[in-house]
């Protein structure tokens, strides 16, 4: 049977611009979560986000095409290049044409369709620039990485909403049982703290207010959490098959991906399905596929948004999916420190359960105070917590009800 394995790691995000930074800062409690500083929101009555600070594109590409790129796209050549050097990818000793790349994205380049719109308005139609739509539609995240490296192998972007990064593993996976690539670059990646979305968001109710104490804001599982925190960043992985990393003399691994899962809640645009049933499937699909039972899983990624709807049809899945087993998993909320990060919040939780296989060190879910009675499972309060980790779950849930569960494990030959 042919494995997959993860032998390359790479981020961008708001607690770190490079693996070893942000692992100590994850593990460390670190929150990203700040004032906005992209834009002047003085004027909204939500001012906090996630963002990325002090990232220099022109450290990864030269000044002409840092320029010209949407910033999900330069997170994702970013990301991707770290991961390729982290893994020893030189594409100079490959076949181009057997390595792909899978890297997702929520809303593509958001930030730029609203900057040309205004110019648009402001200054007429002779004011954009011929690379106005190249450089904003989503499959430009893929598409870009491919031209920077040179890879041809199947070039694909879907879109699943919050679910997209982690569905980006799941869409490797098949395509790597169809004989498609040995290898792809795999990931997620959002930029969309602007305006409007900001201002669409807050109207929808679905942030949090705490604009006195970001740190404290994204606080999953907590009885007194009141929304998301909007963020942003990107993740990259090098997955491989164990034939062609044995080729390469690959000496460092750090998980196996060996399944994943999609479903569909068919009940609202926003709302998770409350009974958390289909969310449930997913994660007993995806084990199943795996070859693994549910009494083996070690570890959760949790979606844990820090909303009052979310946290506890996710408790509820997982309880639904795993039983009495339910109990006696770690479960660790990246949100809590990175806030939501949309399209690229899967491939950054992946990034947890990756590590903690590799290091034996579980991240905490920080901010968790006072308890909600409904989320009664062991979430890794406060504190990182060293511990054996074998098997791990990454889920993500995604507006619109698109549910996607991949599972991780130890490598051992």
């Amino acid at each position: 049977m042919t494995r997959y394995l993860v032998t390359g790691l790479g981020v961008i995000s708001s607690i770190g611009l490079n693996i070893d930074d942000f692992w100590h800062n994850m593990t460390g409690g670190v929150s990203g979560i700040d004032t906005i500083s992209s834009f002047d929101a003085s004027n909204y009555p939500i001012r906090i986000a996630g963002e990325v600070r002090d990232f220099n594109p022109r450290q990864f590409m030269d000044r002409k095409l840092a320029r010209r790129l949407a910033r999900p796209i330069q997170f994702a050549l970013a990301s991707a290049f770290q991961a390729m050097g982290d893994a020893g990818v030189d594409m100079s000793h490959e076949d181009p044409e057997r390595v792909g790349i899978v890297f997702n994205t929520g809303g593509g380049g958001v930030i730029e369709t609203e900057k040309a719109t205004l110019m648009l308005l402001d200054r007429g139609p002779r004011s954009l620039g011929p690379f106005v739509l190249p450089n904003v539609m989503p499959n430009a995240v893929s598409c870009q990485v491919s031209i920077a490296t040179g890879i041809k192998g199947p070039i694909i972007t879907s879109s699943a909403a919050c679910a997209s990064g982690n569905y980006a593993f799941v869409e490797a996976w098949n395509l790597f049982r169809l004989g498609e690539a040995d290898m792809f670059i795999v990931g997620g990646t959002e930029a969309t703290i602007s305006p409007v979305a900001v201002a669409s968001l807050i109207r929808m109710g679905a942030l949090s207010s705490r604009n006195d104490e970001p740190k404290k804001a994204s606080r999953p599982f907590d009885k007194d959490r009141d929304g998301f925190v909007i963020g942003e960043g990107a993740a990259a992985m090098v997955v491989e098959t164990e034939e062609h990393a044995r080729k390469r003399g690959v000496g460092k691994v750090y998980a196996e991906l060996c399944g994943g899962a999609l479903t569909g809640d068919a009940y609202h645009i926003t709302a998770p399905a409350p009974d958390g049933s289909q969310a449930a499937r997913a994660i007993r699909t995806a084990i199943s596929r795996a070859g693994l039972r549910p009494e083996e899983v070690d570890m959760i990624s949790a979606h844990g948004t820090s909303t009052p709807l979310n946290d506890v049809t996710e408790t509820k899945a997982i309880k639904a999916a795993l039983g009495d087993h339910a109990y006696k998993v770690a479960i660790s909320a990246t949100k809590s420190m990175l806030g939501h990060t949309l399209g690229a919040a899967g491939a950054l939780g992946a990034l947890a359960p990756i590590l903690a296989i590799h290091t034996g060190v579980i991240p905490p879910t920080i901010n968790l105070e006072n308890p909600d009675p409904e989320c009664d499972l062991d979430y890794v309060p406060n504190e990182a917590r060293k511990q054996k980790v074998r098997v791990a779950l990454v889920n993500a849930f995604g507006f619109g009800g698109q549910n996607a569960v991949t599972v991780f494990k130890e490598y051992i030959p």
